[in-house]
């Protein structure tokens, strides 16, 4: 699997409610920033990503500029994701416009990210009620 194609997988992943664990190094040296949380080490990242996947449905990621540049061994990868999904937990749909940036590196499944860093560029729906 090719980079492009592991982020790819992660916005199925990410879609479909699957396990996103998965998709990261397990190390305690493993970053993800996300819209409003840093979790650091693998363990951390894994246990917020399964409280995300059971207190939201219907996720929406649409991509829209990916870019991926592979050297030395590794990835870095850019993009500009359309997000919405809903908050079980808040009863409430959420939308952002994001920027997402990362760097992957090699694993025994393909790639998998060392980093991830998910910022907001605009909040466009934040608390609609359902």
């Amino acid at each position: 699997m090719t980079p492009e194609e592991t982020v790819g997988s992660y916005y199925d992943a990410l879609r479909a409610g699957d396990a996103l664990a998965p998709f990261f190094v397990e190390s305690p040296a493993t970053v993800k920033a996300g819209i409003s949380e840093r979790l650091v080490g693998y363990a951390e990242i894994a246990n917020a990503l399964r409280e995300q996947t059971r207190t939201t449905e219907d996720w929406v990621v649409e991509s829209s500029d990916l870019e991926v540049v592979e050297r030395d061994g590794g990835a870095a990868v850019a993009d500009a994701v359309s997000l919405s999904w809903y908050d079980a937990e808040a009863f409430a749909d959420r939308s952002f416009e994001t920027r997402w940036s990362g760097t992957l590196l090699p694993s025994d499944e393909g790639w998998a990210f060392a980093g991830m860093h998910v910022s907001a560029a605009t909040d466009l729906d934040e608390g609609v009620d359902r």
